[in-house]
């Protein structure tokens, strides 16, 4: 039905997460009907992303130097260091204005990956950044969800032997949640985190 390169850039897209086919077709249509000068810097910025884009040397987070942003900054606390799966989980956590320490990518969580694939996770430069660092504080940031909860006791059981504090972000209900609607896992950590 579609031209073969039409087709081909819907594939690509529809192969994205969170991108169904109706959305990919939307947006190679958008795509087709822009201008060539925005269509070309478009494919420009495209081409370029590995080359101008790379992973932070300390920590993992996306830069475009050897180090990030994050970690140029001589204001942050450096006697903290906010583990988290992705570099995504670092803009949530930076868009509330309400930490300033570090951050460290482990690059997934230990239940999402093939057992051959866990050694990809970056649990030995956590280690070592501790120890290097002086650090007084580990906080474990990963998702709530089963992979997130054994990603966390496992790196809280690696580094208990180091004496380093060890947090966890709470859990509970939303604000503007009604108590009713919640789930029973959710009201247990409310009442349990409750402070």
């Amino acid at each position: 039905m579609y031209p073969k390169s039409f087709k081909k850039l819907i594939d690509y897209f529809a192969s994205l997460p969170s991108v169904g086919p109706k959305m990919a077709e939307r947006l190679v249509l958008y795509l087709f009907k822009q201008d060539k000068i925005s269509l070309d810097d478009f494919g420009a910025t495209l081409a370029n992303l590995k080359i101008s884009l790379r992973l932070c040397s300390k920590c993992a987070n996306i830069s475009e130097e050897s180090l990030c942003g994050i970690c140029q900054d001589s204001h942050r606390d450096l006697k903290k260091i906010c583990v988290v799966e992705e570099p995504l989980d670092i803009v949530a956590i930076e868009k509330t204005k309400k930490y300033s320490g570090l951050y460290h990518v482990l690059g997934g969580t230990l239940g999402g990956l093939k057992n051959s694939d866990q050694n990809q996770l970056r649990l030995k430069e956590l280690e070592k950044r501790i120890q290097d660092e002086k650090t007084e504080e580990i906080i474990l940031a990963m998702n709530p969800t089963t992979e997130g909860d054994a990603t966390s006791l496992y790196v809280a059981r690696m580094i208990k032997p180091l004496g380093i504090k060890v947090t966890r972000l709470a859990r509970g209900l939303s604000t503007g949640g009604d108590i009713e609607y919640a789930d029973e896992l959710t009201l247990s950590s409310a009442i349990m985190n409750r402070n």
